[in-house]
């Protein structure tokens, strides 16, 4: 189109090539006037309210030639683009001609006086949006459309144009029905909406956009679902081999709760996204820990030489409290980072809740009925095999003990993450800084440093981010440039800025409408793969609500355990334990961004990370205090260091199994899953790794010294000797 325009503009004076030509007409250079031709071949202008239209790119500078001349207009009138091209011509907008009818320059009817607007379709099945008014809104309706019978009213946001429909007829009772020849289902849907919404008390800004090209969200889906099913798959068989015939029904428990997640998501039209990801794999691990937890709790049971049903009866019911309790900081903390979140965490919150429930109904009602029906058959249920019948079961490693030794530990990999936040800082990506980011594939290796030079040039001298995002023929371009210029021009602009700067590279001439990342079709393997902007004020929004939102999971984790467990000592330790993790977690993600092969960016994805890690590491710390509570009841004599000692021990089993689980399906998708996910599973593997070692060497010997449990311990055995010394005087 933008051929067309030179050629059309040049064909006025044929002396005249368009440069020349530019000099001499520069606004009728790039911007084609609506005009038809009288039968001797002379031109005249079309009654139409599009005056014209010009290139995407070109914009910018009509616009400013225009408001140069703008006294020579009538003051009623104004003009304004389209907010989209038409498909037909897709690097173009038309120009719109608005006669205001006030002298302010109102619209003659606001959208406030809209109650309803729907997309529908006509008696001929053609697409059309009808739209309902209120008595006020149809009284002017009315006159103005008896007014302008033949001519056009437009639809106008924020200096937009979405439609400028003819008006057929005088509409007396407010019902008006848009139509349009080239309108499809897509543009008659978001004209409804914006219909609907009404006048809005403040213009709408775009402070995130992004657009992924099919070929690289083709690549991502197909890699993130192959790696999820493999580690799926890997996740059934192990169960089968550790808890044999019983691992069956765990799965058939699995796969239901996976079936009513993504059914309830799907009646929700919810979009998967990467926090959406990392609430399954939250999900996914929780689920196999209801179930590890209640098949080795009916071990013990089957050990302390209990009949089978006996066993399952009483495994269930001692079973209950741990996952419950589990269960329910984890579901809290979805429902306050869902409340008080935004975007990429409530996304995270929903996938949460949904799947702790679903979770909850399927490991216990499920499984249960099934080995009931079982035991009624009379058919044989194992819960091992002679390899795993007793794993972990007789340990009795002295936790407490070691816990001088676990708090150097931690307290140096906090000093160096600390260290390296300070001195190294973080990767942080547009969505804490604000900016665009490309991902550009070419046709042979390139090399980053050439490629920069290239675009600073391009940039005004303002050199962009280039890293390699996967083979060495594919780069993620990041850049703040124009990032405060809200015209619809400034993105082409850009793009044609990176054609411009990086065309030489390909081995094989590209053309700018391949490069594109408007370009569309499945068979798009270079040029843009995808897109995103994010505006300066959203990396403020996305940072503070999340910030809120952990706070607020925080206070009320240490609430509930507070409140649960009857002692505050318990919520203070979790918390430190959650505030370990996460610290741990965030220094690796400093010191390592600049050494390992794949992007360590600290962005919305990194966010969803870091919950789930709080999500799993307070489910894990909950369930061993749990037995601890339970080993307290039980044995009130006992010393707390051996309470406690027994209740890490006893629950080890589970615990390993839980997170070698969760581990093994990060570590599949961290291989398989693609280099849009590598660096988010990346964190989780280093959070799941250090949640563990929490829960074991950090929040109970937390617990163990606020209790005072090296008090509770000398004051015991001074009881003893005390106690001895009697008996020897007796004696």
């Amino acid at each position: 189109m933008v051929d067309q325009i030179e050629s059309d503009t040049t064909a006025q004076d044929e002396n005249l090539n368009f440069a020349d030509y530019a000099k001499k007409n520069p606004l009728y250079a790039y911007l084609l006037l609506s005009y038809d031709r009288d039968q001797s071949g002379m031109p005249y202008p079309v009654k139409t309210a599009r005056m014209g239209v010009a290139a995407i790119k070109d914009t910018a500078r009509v616009n400013r030639m225009l408001r140069l001349t703008k006294d020579v207009f009538p003051r009623d009138m104004k003009l304004v683009w389209t907010v989209k091209p038409d498909p037909r011509s897709p690097d173009v907008l038309e120009l719109v001609a608005l006669k205001a009818s006030s002298r302010d320059g109102k619209a003659a009817l606001g959208g406030d006086v809209i109650v309803d607007a729907r997309q529908d379709y006509d008696q001929n099945g053609r697409v059309n949006v009808d739209l309902q008014m209120n008595a006020q809104g149809a009284k002017i309706w009315k006159r103005l459309t008896g007014e302008n019978i033949g001519n056009q009213i437009a639809i106008v946001l924020d200096n937009y144009v979405y439609s400028y429909p003819n008006v057929n007829d005088e509409i007396p009772n407010g019902r008006s029905t848009i139509s349009g020849g080239s309108m499809d289902l897509e543009e008659a849907q978001d004209l409804a909406n914006i219909l609907k919404a009404g006048k809005l008390p403040a213009a709408a800004r775009i402070v995130e956009e992004a657009v992924v090209g099919p070929s690289l969200g083709r690549e991502a889906v197909r890699s993130g679902m192959n790696s999820f099913i493999l580690a799926f798959i890997l996740v059934l068989a192990y169960m089968i081999v550790y808890y044999n015939r019983a691992g069956l029904v765990a799965n058939l428990a699995l796969v239901t709760n996976i079936f009513f997640l993504f059914g309830v998501l799907a009646s929700l039209g919810a979009v998967l996204t990467l926090p959406g990801m990392a609430g399954i794999v939250l999900t996914l691990g929780m689920a196999v820990d209801a179930n590890v937890i209640i098949f080795e709790r009916i071990k013990e049971e089957i050990r302390a030489g209990k009949g089978f049903r006996l066993a399952i009866t009483d495994g269930f019911k001692n079973a209950y409290s741990a996952i419950v309790d589990g269960n329910v900081t984890t579901l809290l903390t979805g429902i306050v980072l869902y409340v008080f979140g935004t975007g990429p965490v409530q996304g995270f919150a929903t996938t949460l809740i949904i799947g702790i429930l679903s979770s909850l109904f399927t490991a216990i009602f499920i499984s249960r009925l099934i080995f009931t029906w079982m035991l009624n058959k009379d058919i044989t249920i194992n819960f091992s095999n002679k390899f795993t019948a007793n794993v972990l079961a007789t340990t009795k490693f002295a936790f407490i003990e070691v816990r001088k030794k676990a708090y150097f530990v931690s307290a140096f990999l906090i000093v160096v993450s600390i260290g390296s936040l300070a001195t190294h800082g973080l990767n942080l990506g547009i969505d804490f800084t604000g900016g665009r980011t490309y991902v550009i594939r070419f046709d042979k290796q390139v090399n980053t440093e050439d490629i920069r030079k290239s675009l600073a040039a391009q940039f005004d001298n303002h050199a962009p981010e280039v890293k390699t995002f996967g083979p060495n023929s594919q780069i993620k371009v990041t850049t703040k440039y124009l990032i405060e210029d809200n015209s619809a021009a400034v993105d082409s602009i850009i793009q044609v800025k990176l054609y411009n700067g990086l065309s030489s590279y390909y081995k094989e001439p590209i053309e700018y409408v391949e490069f594109s990342s408007d370009t569309e079709g499945e068979n798009k393997m270079l040029g843009i793969l995808s897109s995103q902007k994010i505006g300066p004020t959203i990396a403020y929004d996305i940072r503070t609500k999340a910030l809120y939102a952990i706070l607020f999971a925080l206070i009320i984790i240490f609430i509930y355990i507070a409140a649960r467990f009857k002692k505050w000592q318990y919520g203070v330790s979790g918390v430190l334990a959650l505030f370990h993790d996460s610290l741990i977690t965030v220094g690796m993600f400093s010191l390592f961004y600049s050494v390992m092969p794949f992007s360590m960016e600290v962005d919305q994805a990194f966010i969803a990370a870091i919950l789930t890690i709080i999500g799993y590491s307070i489910n894990d710390t909950v369930i061993i205090f749990d037995r601890i509570r339970e080993n307290t009841g039980l044995f009130p004599k006992h010393s707390l260091k051996r309470n406690i000692n027994e209740g890490l021990n006893s629950t080890l089993a589970r615990t390993i199994n839980t997170s070698g689980t969760t581990l093994v399906v990060l570590l599949v998708i961290f291989i398989f899953g693609g280099e849009v996910i590598r660096g988010f599973v990346f964190a989780l593997l280093i959070g799941i790794l250090v949640g563990t070692y929490s829960s074991l060497f950090t929040a109970s010997p937390i617990a163990y010294d606020l209790l005072g449990g090296d008090k509770q311990e000398k004051a015991m055995l001074e009881k003893e000797e005390k106690a001895n010394l009697r008996k020897k005087k007796k004696k």
